[in-house]
């Protein structure tokens, strides 16, 4: 079993912090993304979308997308839980993953893959205005989660999460993204101070 990533990208950081988590160590093998390695020939065999992370099993099996990998270890060893545990849980944790997924990280990336410009041979086209409107969707999305985090300690409730998981990643990429999060956001702040001293979050 292995991983293939490149480690400075966002999603296989997902997927080692979940890993992190859960005590589960696994073999890496790195690509180089700026270096076009996820279009070679080789690669594109085990991912046909050519991202990463992908997971190669020992069979030969390859399970790409960040949350499919995720879900493959969560099944494997429950514990702890980071998916939820009820019927209930986990569907108010597969809700606000998929708002963080959806509304933030993709937002985010949109920003620097369309603006960034060590991302124009990746990117093709950069589309400038596409980049700046996904610019106010992040923050728009960022209020929204300083209100939930008004409610409870984590994005999903009481318990820490996978959407805890990609919302820190989202606020992380927001860097290289060059979009500032606003400072009256305190909820937020409280948050994201509690899940980067994680030890996890290093991975």
């Amino acid at each position: 079993m292995k991983i293939i990533e490149d480690g400075r990208a966002p999603n296989p950081r997902r997927v080692r912090v979940f890993l992190a988590e859960k005590g589960i160590e696994v073999p890496y093998e790195q690509i180089d993304l700026m270096a076009l390695d996820h279009k070679k020939d080789d690669y594109t065999a085990l991912n046909p979308l050519q991202r990463v992370p992908v997971l190669v099993l020992d069979d030969g099996t390859t399970l790409s997308e960040t949350m499919a990998i995720c879900r493959y270890f969560e099944a494997m060893q429950p514990e702890p839980p980071l998916m939820g545990r009820t019927a209930l849980e986990q569907a108010v944790i597969e809700m606000w993953q998929r708002r963080m997924e959806l509304n933030l990280f993709f937002c985010v990336a949109q920003t620097f893959r369309h603006l960034h410009p060590a991302m124009s041979g990746l990117e093709q086209p950069q589309v400038a205005e596409w980049g700046e409107a996904n610019r106010p969707r992040a923050l728009d999305t960022l209020a929204l989660l300083d209100r939930q985090l008004g409610q409870g300690p984590y994005v999903a409730g009481d318990a820490y999460s996978v959407a805890d998981i990609t919302a820190m990643v989202a606020v992380d990429f927001m860097k290289p993204a060059r979009i500032e999060r606003p400072p009256e956001l305190a909820n937020l702040a409280r948050w994201y101070d509690e899940v980067s001293a994680r030890p996890s979050a290093k991975a």
